[in-house]
């Protein structure tokens, strides 16, 4: 079993706490719009990270990252994406690849709207995190936190992180 911690948009904002909620988890996933190397470099030396960059991370960070990840972890494929739409709405950028081989759990950030839904279409989880960092209009910054084993997820978990 792997338990993994995901957030995104974190516009270069650092929180504490992402350590915190993070401690039980054996990766960290940042799914763009990380902001800063700071925040990606602290991340990384917490835990293993896989991120993709997103369309306000420069240079430095897309030197590092990928626009799209495609990744196994414990038996469930994977695909990373900042911008990357909703089962049913996916952004032309990256619909062609999951529609030719739809893999287990399909994850995006960019719109800074936690959801989770699966796609019946495809046989996939989606899910967005939402936005942890400050930037942007979303009221409530979140986490998530969930678990891979034998390709089945469980124990999701979302985190809200209220302004101290």
């Amino acid at each position: 079993m792997t338990r993994i911690g995901l957030l995104s948009d974190t516009h270069g904002w650092w929180d504490d706490r992402y350590l915190q909620y993070f401690e039980p988890c054996d990766e960290i996933w940042h799914a763009g719009d990380i902001g800063s190397l700071e925040v990606a470099q602290r991340l990384a030396d917490f835990r293993p990270l896989r991120a993709v960059y997103g369309n306000i991370d420069g240079q430095e960070l897309r030197r590092l990252f990928p626009q799209t990840l495609r990744f196994t972890v414990d038996g469930a494929e994977v695909v990373m994406k900042h911008i990357g739409g909703y089962p049913g709405r996916y952004d032309p950028s990256v619909a062609g690849s999951l529609l030719a081989r739809p893999p287990k759990l399909f994850v995006s950030g960019h719109s800074h709207i936690l959801k989770v839904k699966y796609d019946k279409t495809l046989g996939l989880l989606h899910i967005n995190p939402g936005a942890a960092g400050r930037q942007g209009f979303h009221t409530v910054r979140t986490l998530v936190r969930f678990c891979i084993d034998q390709g089945q997820f469980s124990d999701l978990e979302v985190i809200e992180l209220a302004d101290q």
